[in-house]
């Protein structure tokens, strides 16, 4: 598919009457510092009728006035935000295709690529894509610098664009204040995070040293699973929680996707397999408390780990548990005992994010990592034309890199994208939605 750039500008914030604020700094948390440094793109599609390209602009200058932090720019050592009002990067372009003859918006797609500005080599924080197509469709490519924000922060920088263009009042306003996480004094070192979020650079480098020769083999596939099979999964998980909580749609969907994955990749039941999770943060910490329109990183990790005889041999909620576990796991002491290490012994010791090394993996057997987007309004981006008919991430395929969102049938339904090796692939079809 051929997409022809009609024009390329950097759009600024829009103040009305009013004098442009001066120029200042936002520090970076320590949740922006371990954050994956690089650009992540997403695409939303339209159907026609859609406003006009000078309306989505006008309505970007107004929400660039309240989120600023995304017409930055990073400071040279990458340690802050200027807020300067450089500008975000705003694409216009057209194809004579039909969009639905045209993109499928699946994970294998390769005409995605040219529905959003590159990832590489730009210094624009915040860069937006607008084709047209003859079909009178649109999509909506959209990147954002991690550093800036989480899934959650530019979700809500999304909403309110919509809103914008549609003449209503941007609310919830954002939480800029990055400076809120102080460490105690003394401080209290209550876990290891040397190893989990940080790492030696020594590290860096034998990792580095790797390459693997399957990068080239790794397919990744869109599952569809139902409210239906959902809510079987949920039962036979949460059967073993008598007279308790049951698990939630996340740890029992994650744990048939991970036996799932175990099993199509074909381990050998003494190895150790374990999954990583992202968890948000914003409603785990007591003090500070932070609201959910904190814009910023504000992500942990919890792992859970399992023999492979055990995962596959014992019930679902046996994997249902510890996933549960893993994620209660990540609360106020230990978020505090994170922001405690990183400001005392990060430096002392000498050591680097683990996502330094964790963005350049592209094999994660015989682990996985399992993101949810679950909980994010990503169907809440209305320019005025309603709702995009739907949505895709778009990203370079790392074996065993999951993620979860919800569908746009809006009927409980959740879209899982999955990537493994060829082979690995053609098992998982065909055991993914068994309930055995």
């Amino acid at each position: 598919m051929k997409v022809t750039i009609q024009s390329s500008k950097l759009v600024k914030p829009f103040y009305g009457y009013a004098p442009p604020p001066p120029v200042d700094v936002i520090p970076l948390s320590i949740f922006d510092k371990i954050a994956y440094n690089m650009h992540v793109a997403v695409v939303y599609a339209y159907r026609p009728p859609t406003p006009v390209n000078a309306a989505i602009e006008l309505g970007l200058r107004k929400v660039l006035a309240v989120y600023r932090e995304m017409a930055g720019r990073l400071n040279t050592d990458e340690t802050s935000i200027i807020r300067n009002d450089a500008g975000v990067r705003f694409v216009e372009a057209f194809t004579d295709r039909n969009l639905d003859e045209t993109v499928s918006f699946m994970p294998s797609d390769p005409t995605v690529k040219n529905l959003h500005p590159p990832l590489h080599g730009i210094k624009e924080l915040t860069q937006v894509q607008i084709t047209r197509f003859s079909c009178g469709s649109m999509v909506l490519g959209f990147t954002l610098h991690h550093i800036v924000a989480d899934a959650n922060g530019s979700s809500n920088f999304l909403v309110a664009w919509g809103k914008a263009c549609r003449n209503l009042e941007i609310s919830p306003l954002p939480f800029h204040d990055r400076t809120i996480f102080t460490p105690r004094d003394p401080p209290v070192f209550e876990f290891d995070h040397n190893g989990v979020e940080f790492m030696a650079k020594s590290m860096k480098q034998i990792c580095d040293s790797f390459v693997d020769d399957h990068a080239e083999n790794i397919r990744a596939e869109k599952f569809l699973f139902t409210a239906d099979f959902i809510s079987k999964i949920k039962a036979r998980a949460s059967s073993i929680n008598t007279n308790k909580k049951p698990f939630s749609t996340f740890e029992s969907l994650v744990a048939h996707l991970w036996r799932k994955v175990t099993k199509a990749r074909g381990l050998d039941g003494s190895e150790s397999t374990r999954v990583q999770i992202s968890v948000d943060c914003r409603n785990r910490l007591k003090n500070p408390k932070v609201p959910s329109t904190y814009l910023g990183n504000l992500v942990l990790w919890g792992f859970a780990s399992a023999k492979v005889d055990d995962l596959l041999h014992e019930p679902i909620g046996y994997a249902a548990k510890l996933l549960h576990e893993a994620v209660v796991s990540i609360d106020d002491n230990y978020i505090k005992s994170f922001i405690d290490f990183a400001h005392y012994r990060v430096e002392l010791e000498d050591l680097i994010p683990t996502s330094a090394v964790e963005a350049n993996k592209v094999i994660f057997s015989p682990n996985m990592d399992a993101g949810s987007w679950l909980r994010l309004p990503l169907y809440d981006l209305d320019f005025g034309c309603g709702a995009p008919y739907t949505f895709s991430p778009c990203f370079s395929p790392v074996e065993g890199d999951i993620f979860l969102m919800p569908s746009f049938f809006g009927d409980g339904s959740i879209e899982v994208y999955v990537p493994l090796l060829d082979e690995d692939m053609k098992v998982f079809k065909s055991i993914c939605y068994s309930l055995h």
